[in-house]
């Protein structure tokens, strides 16, 4: 199956662009760095809440992927279940994918 959202995390992951894990993920927003915070969808719902706080206090945006962690690590080639974009251009371009996918309603955490 042709996953162009997780095939694009894995250029984003090789480029050097894609942060991963909870805390790593939390710094990066906190910082300013992330421009994107994606999390899988069988996140834990308290990980999920803590991250959207966080995120809403630095005006980084929040994303569920329809894809499990399971599926997100073999794209990148570790185990994640949630990871920041910290480049733009990945990071729109990402939306615009996600979008396409699901009504807006769906994509939130």
């Amino acid at each position: 199956m042709n996953d162009k959202i997780l095939n694009l995390l894995g250029i984003c992951r090789r480029a050097g662009k894609l942060t991963i894990g909870n805390d790593a993920v939390t710094d990066d927003a906190v910082n300013g760095k992330a421009s994107l915070v994606l999390v899988a969808c069988d996140v834990s719902q308290n990980t999920a809440k803590k991250l959207k706080n966080t995120c809403a206090r630095c005006g980084t945006q929040v994303l569920k992927l329809n894809r499990t962690r399971d599926e997100l690590s073999a794209a990148i080639g570790k185990f994640c279940a949630v990871a920041a974009v910290c480049d733009k251009g990945f990071a729109k371009r990402l939306c615009e994918l996600i979008s396409e996918e699901n009504s807006p309603e769906d994509i939130t955490v």
